[in-house]
């Protein structure tokens, strides 16, 4: 079984919009974890996008990643270049991995508008997490 962390600045979108797909790619292969270098909750819109995709993350939390420093992760993802830059050493094997998504949070215009960008970041963000679970833990 393999131990993923998606880590994010706030562990409020990008982050927990990956943690919802690499837990349906992975198929139960993986425990998936997502923190960020702060908590700013989960986003409604984050929640609402992946429900129109059929997954739930209605129950996720928002950590810090500072609750996982124990965790011997196999792979650590971060999908913004603040958390990248600002990740901590973890000890042991953890390969690191890396992919700078837009925050989808920071959209603005019309609500519907503000839904689109959700709906495209979570887009990538799902190919994102399809091809890495192929390539990694399938």
């Amino acid at each position: 079984m393999k131990n993923i962390l998606i880590l994010c600045t706030g562990n409020s979108c990008r982050s927990q919009i990956a943690h919802g797909y690499l837990e349906h790619f992975t198929k139960g292969k993986a425990i998936i974890y997502s923190a960020g270098i702060e908590t700013h909750g989960v986003n409604p819109k984050a929640i609402a996008t992946m429900k129109e995709d059929g997954i739930d993350i209605a129950y996720h939390t928002s950590n810090n990643l500072k609750e996982y420093l124990q965790i011997p992760f196999d792979y650590i993802i971060t999908v913004c270049d603040n958390a990248n830059e600002n990740c901590p050493y973890f000890p042991g094997k953890a390969q690191r991995f890396h992919h700078n998504f837009t925050d989808p949070a920071k959209a603005t215009g019309t609500a519907e508008e503000v839904m689109q960008i959700f709906a495209q970041v979570r887009d990538e963000i799902k190919t994102y997490c399809k091809d890495f679970a192929l390539q990694y833990v399938n």
